[in-house]
């Protein structure tokens, strides 16, 4: 493909050089420029392309795309754009063919509820034969193949590659998670996505690197609904105004007030030992009793979320009630089965903000005691722990203080973090370093009608120590434990 065909979406001047020159791909990373790539200049938190102009074209760049003069050899051609991001994304989406098209495209976001959401509608529309791919916090599905995810939202060029591989693979539709910072950054410029969701938005991501208050991360949240033909918003969040200002889409709303066109009434949480579940009736645009096996009104909020999609693929109420039933979401209030007496629940709350949503969801279950077994990460903010501490000696009738990602932090010192927050309630608590015998205990000492719950690690399989990630899956934990108890 010629640089000029790349272009073809992206405004530029030529500072030097041609564009009817063949290209042989597009390298972000100066680490991996290879001879005939183009080289789009992009600003980092630490580094800037524009540094590594010179480096790259000795590499055998044959272009480099950059937001001002660079000096480079005659022989390499320049273009000078607005926002290489920008101009990235849509070359990336030419590279590979404009895969987005070729598929019905699902973009969801929202500070909670996106992973869930996703992976419902996955599940459902697969149910009625609509193979789908999926983009998000934990993995990416293409034809079967899981691809780890280090971002939300890959960069635009993986993104691309992604898409374009799911559209070889016959994918009908494609259901993303996308993250303010993908919008922030451009990752899914140039795709117009046929269904764009909001689920909700409260502070989070905010502070450096991130975003620089939450009115700007409501502004970029809400970018998302200048990009889509129809969006779907719940209904209920106060912010729902300020998401809306500047859409260019068509609206459709759900929520659990009437006044939305999808709404759930007759919510009842069920519970039996070793479960707990959600059902509700749905009204408004669709009628009929569903239930889903993940706990807590949230739950309600992201099935609704996801029937309001699937409703515009024609799906039936058959289908969609027995995909329903039977979604399951790794490490988000995830069940694992290990007595008839008491519930265990695996979830990803790394935050204060998540954890007290989730442990105040479980206490409306009533259980006997609600347990929480939970870490912080090493080199990120002490604040956190102690607020942490704080909740789960607030929400909790027990915690066991253990170790998450220490990274490059003595976990004993985190520990001592988590104590001092809890210290600021009346919650008893005990500390295990060793994760695996802090899980132990909480399972041994499991009394009946407990719900106890694995904090922090969600999804994860592993834990960082010193730089380096150690396998570590508390599914494969609690076998473990399971079997050596048997002994």
């Amino acid at each position: 493909m010629t640089l000029k065909q790349l272009l073809e979406k992206v405004e530029y001047e030529l500072q030097q050089g041609g564009t009817d020159i063949e290209i042989s791909g597009i390298v972000y990373n100066s680490r991996k420029v290879t001879k005939g790539c183009v080289f789009p200049c992009i600003r980092g938190a630490v580094f800037d392309g524009h540094a590594f102009a010179s480096e790259v074209a000795g590499k055998g760049a044959a272009a480099i795309v950059a937001e001002e003069k660079v000096d480079v050899p005659e022989g390499v051609t320049v273009v000078i754009v607005a926002d290489t991001r920008v101009a990235m994304a849509r070359m990336a989406a030419a590279w590979f063919g404009y895969p987005a098209r070729k598929m019905k495209t699902i973009g969801i976001t929202g500070t909670k509820g996106k992973t869930t959401t996703s992976y419902m509608v996955k599940d459902m529309l697969e149910t009625a034969g609509i193979k789908t791919g999926l983009v998000g916090t934990i993995e990416t599905l293409i034809d079967g193949e899981r691809i780890p995810s280090a971002n939300t939202t890959p960069e635009s060029v993986v993104l691309q590659e992604y898409l374009a591989r799911m559209a070889e693979a016959g994918c009908q539709a494609v259901v993303m998670e996308v993250s303010s910072q993908a919008l922030m950054q451009h990752r899914v410029e140039g795709i117009t996505f046929d269904i764009g969701v909001f689920t909700n938005i409260s502070p989070d991501h905010i502070g450096p690197a991130e975003h620089a208050s939450f009115e700007e991360y409501m502004d970029y949240k809400s970018r998302l609904f200048q990009m889509c033909r129809m969006g779907i918003f719940n209904g209920d969040d106060i912010h729902l105004g300020r998401i809306l200002e500047g859409h260019t889409c068509e609206v459709e709303t759900y929520g659990l007030s009437p006044e939305n066109q999808l709404y759930a009434q007759n919510i009842r949480l069920v519970s039996r030992p070793g479960y707990l579940g959600t059902s509700f009736e749905v009204m408004g645009s669709l009628h009929f009793k569903a239930e889903t096996d993940i706990p807590g009104k949230f739950s309600v909020y992201n099935a609704l979320c996801a029937i309001a999609i699937c409703r515009h693929f024609g799906l039936e109420k058959e289908l969609i009630k027995e995909a329903l039933a039977g979604v399951k979401v790794r490490g988000r209030a995830e069940m694992v089965k290990v007595s008839d007496d008491f519930t265990l629940l695996i979830d990803y709350a790394h935050n204060a903000m998540a954890l007290e949503s989730l442990l105040s969801a479980l206490r409306k279950y009533h259980p006997a005691r609600l347990v929480t077994v939970f870490g912080c990460g090493g080199n990120r903010a002490r604040s956190r722990r102690y607020e942490m501490g704080e909740i789960s000696g607030r929400c909790a009738d027990f915690t066991i203080i253990t170790s998450d990602n220490p990274r490059y932090e003595d976990p004993e010192a985190i520990m001592d973090d988590i104590e001092k927050g809890i210290q600021r309630t009346d919650g008893k608590y005990v500390r295990i370093t060793d994760r695996k015998e802090a899980i132990r205990a909480a399972i041994r000492g499991g009394k009946p009608g407990d719900v106890i719950v694995l904090a922090g690690k969600g999804h994860e399989d592993y834990q960082e120590i010193c730089g380096k990630k150690y396998p570590m899956d508390e599914r494969e934990l609690i076998a473990e434990i399971l079997a050596e108890e048997k002994h």
